[in-house]
């Protein structure tokens, strides 16, 4: 089980952040990358398309051969971790909780601003996290449409995206707030005008290392983490449902390196395997929950 990869998977290039962090972290981990990019936003979507599409996906990379799968996506993680955590046959890790605690470690008002997709915002992934991990953090959370789009086009920075990113941004620009969570792993890549448009007082959490440092701690916890003197290097290999020279073209952008061959994947009839009951509606979940999953993983590695 040491020796397979990692799965990865996002709408698109966001999840690229949380890639780049685990590279940095754990640079021994074999690491699979899917961009789901024919059918991004994924924040525009309902909850039974999410999860419908979630599972598709990670049965895909389960398929590959994966010993863990991270939803490098807020609105996946929102709308489908659950779900998948119960359907596969790997231990899966989201993106939210990460981003919760780094907020609790960084804000010195224990209260933060989220800022997501119209689906992450629409969830309550956000307050229900901060509830349950009881760190004492208030969140209030803001949708921010199109910008991930944004990220997708390749578009950054310069004056028209500052004044998009001040358009959705307007209604924080009053508030009097010390930390804001880019509560999409689109986000960080529009650090720079989003910075600029807030001001330097507030500052910028994302959940990607804490994501890394989640994914590690598990391995640890499991004894399925490759050292470094196990391994030349861990390699990377990426797939995409859209254009693959678009993608490595972005994507050696953001990550400032060549992301070699990419591969393209077909998921057209996007059904998974495990049927999804559209009407099923969860709350928060157990506390006791990570401790029961990582008692079973840890049982089925001995």
């Amino acid at each position: 089980m040491r020796e397979r990869p990692i799965g990865v998977f996002d709408s698109g290039l966001g999840g690229l952040t949380v890639l780049h962090a685990m590279v940095d972290l754990l640079p021994a981990e074999d690491l699979l990358y899917l961009g789901d990019t024919a059918r991004y936003p994924y924040g525009e979507r309902d909850l039974a398309d999410l999860q419908r599409i979630s599972l598709a996906v990670a049965e895909e990379l389960v398929d590959r051969g994966i010993k863990l799968l991270v939803v490098a996506c807020n609105s996946a993680t929102a709308a489908a971790l659950p779900e998948l955590r119960e359907a596969l046959d790997v231990p899966v890790v989201g993106v939210v909780d990460p981003g919760v605690r780094a907020a609790a470690a960084t804000s010195r008002t224990r209260r933060a601003v989220v800022i997501g997709t119209r689906a992450t915002v629409a969830s309550g992934v956000y307050e229900d996290a901060a509830d349950r991990l009881d760190l004492g953090l208030v969140v209030r959370t803001v949708p921010c449409p199109g910008l991930v789009e944004l990220v997708e086009e390749g578009r950054t920075s310069g004056p028209e995206v500052t004044a998009i990113v001040r358009d959705r941004l307007a209604p924080l620009l009053s508030a009097r707030i010390d930390t804001l969570v880019l509560g999409c792993t689109h986000f960080p890549m529009l650090a720079r005008p989003i910075s600029e448009v807030v001001g330097r007082d507030v500052t910028l959490v994302s959940s990607a290392d804490e994501t890394a440092f989640e994914v590690r701690d598990l391995l640890e916890r499991l004894g399925w983490l490759r050292e470094e003197e196990e391994a030349a290097g861990g390699r990377r290999h990426y797939l995409t449902t859209g254009d693959p020279d678009t993608f490595a073209a972005l994507g050696e952008r953001f990550l400032g390196a060549p992301l070699g061959s990419v591969e393209r994947v077909t998921l057209a009839a996007l059904e998974p395997r495990t049927p999804v009951d559209p009407t099923r509606r969860r709350g928060s979940r157990r506390a006791g929950r990570r401790q029961a999953e990582e008692s079973r993983w840890s049982s089925a590695a001995t």
